[in-house]
């Protein structure tokens, strides 16, 4: 082996987490190297998170424009041009990818955009995009490689050439007919949108619910909108064969309830989980060691198994969320410097980005009662809080779980209107360990959303 070039750090994957450790440790003169294989700055700003919010709130103003009646919009006739959709949201893609490309330069870090290969301990080989080989070695190393889509085995899929959200997000077309897989997050959130742009959707979901890791009110509360909006919703289906050519002609062989049935259409996206990017990167060589389900295994600072080798974001198994990976980081870094932050008891928020959004922070009443864990509920429909009338945005309602034997605030589900600000107001009481008489007492603005929490918690049972 060559005689490596020596940095003091090296970052490998340019998402949430490892720009962020390179632009850092850079800005503060410490020679640093990011290696890359796709898009400067991860799955988040190229193919993931900001795409597809951008492709959704397309969706959502034809949605309105749809409704315009309602609102006073007299049109003849609404047609979607997905040239135009997609233009819009390539032209935020590329200003995203130069802010990244301009923020790398100014920070110092060298950016060597290739594969990497481990041949040794705190050592690779990259594969330049631009051809030839570098090898480089470090003091220390943060993998942040990110995940994938998964790929379920089912006989034919893999022939049939499925679309991920990736490809999914970049069509200059409208699906005739789309049959989603999967009644996650990302099933959820396409299988919306491309029926609003215009699509025929057929979701098909192995469990009894969509968003199986929620409630089951949660769960009745997405089908009923999805039937509302003519999505045709399949649950506790098992997909037993796929046949034909996806962008053409396919046929998705299941066992539903009624028996075994043939659902045809045009195209098919897998949105089934996730998959960690830890397969192709020769780990073995450097003592790091992965679980069972290939993720990296790391303590509660995400330190592996190896000496000076971090894992942050997707790979190491924490919750797949950008935020995650950013506070991934966070401690990482801070801990390098001295501080003594770990990963448990995190309050993790998400928000899934349905029209309304479900947005949650903390335990639902699954989890309270899978951990034994005792609880006060308060419930409301959104339709009690007076700004849904003045948008006309009636569905969906807000939970509260108090604990009791205290007031602490164990968990708030919103499904409706501006979900997720709703949220970050219940995880701002949640982190500073506030009653939640708090919220029940504040003077929230009139009309807004947030003053639906003084009605929702004037509720609670008294102890």
């Amino acid at each position: 082996m060559a005689n490596p070039e020596r940095y003091e750090n090296l970052v490998i994957g340019s998402g949430g987490a490892g720009k962020f450790m390179a632009w850092t440790m850079a800005g503060a003169g410490r020679r640093t190297a990011l290696v890359e294989r796709g898009a400067l700055g991860g799955a988040c700003p190229n193919v993931a998170c900001l795409p597809s919010k951008n492709i959704i709130h397309s969706a959502k103003v034809i949605s309105l424009a749809r409704r315009g009646g309602e609102f006073g919009l007299k049109t003849d006739s609404i047609s979607v041009d997905m040239h135009a959709v997609q233009r819009r949201k390539r032209l935020m893609v590329a200003g995203l990818h130069q802010a990244h490309v301009e923020r790398t330069t100014a920070s110092g870090a060298e950016l060597i955009q290739g594969t990497a290969r481990f041949v040794a301990p705190r050592t690779v080989e990259i594969d330049r995009r631009s051809g030839g080989k570098r090898i480089i070695s470090a003091d220390r190393v943060f993998l942040d490689l990110g995940s994938r889509a998964a790929m379920p085995e089912i006989p034919g899929l893999r022939a049939a050439n499925p679309m991920t959200h990736v490809e999914a997000l970049d069509l200059d077309r409208l699906p005739e007919h789309l049959i989603v897989l999967g009644g996650g997050y990302v099933g959820l959130e396409l299988s919306q949108a491309m029926r609003r742009l215009g699509s025929k959707v057929t979701l098909v979901q192995h469990s009894p619910q969509l968003a199986d890791r929620e409630d089951p009110d949660i769960g009745a509360a997405l089908k009923d909108l999805f039937v509302d909006e003519g999505i045709e919703v399949l649950l506790e289906t098992e997909l037993r064969q796929i046949d034909g050519h996806s962008g053409d002609r396919v046929r998705v062989h299941v066992n539903d309830r009624e028996g075994k049935r043939c659902i045809e259409g045009t195209d098919l996206l897998v949105a089934t989980g996730r998959k960690a990017n830890t397969d192709a990167i020769n780990l073995e060589q450097t003592g790091v060691q992965l679980d069972e389900h290939g993720y990296i295994k790391v303590n509660d600072r995400l330190e592996t198994t190896a000496e000076n080798i971090w894992a942050m974001g997707d790979c190491a198994g924490s919750p797949m969320f950008t935020h995650v990976a950013v506070n991934d980081f966070s401690i990482v870094y801070d801990n390098l410097n001295g501080a003594n932050r770990t990963t448990k008891n995190r309050l993790i928020p998400f928000c899934i980005f349905t029209d309304p959004e479900l947005a949650r922070v903390g335990r639902n009443e699954s989890e309270a009662r899978r951990d034994g864990i005792e609880y006060r509920l308060v419930k409301m429909p959104m339709a009690e809080i007076l700004r849904t009338r003045t948008v006309s945005e009636h569905r969906g309602f807000m939970k509260m779980l108090i604990a009791n034997d205290g007031d602490e605030i164990l968990g708030f589900t919103a499904l409706g209107f501006e979900a997720s600000e709703l949220m970050a107001a219940a995880q701002t009481a949640m982190l500073g360990h506030l009653p939640y008489t708090v919220l029940r007492d504040a003077i929230f603005a009139h009309p807004t959303m947030s003053e639906g929490l003084n009605q929702l918690l004037a509720n609670v049972r008294v102890r």
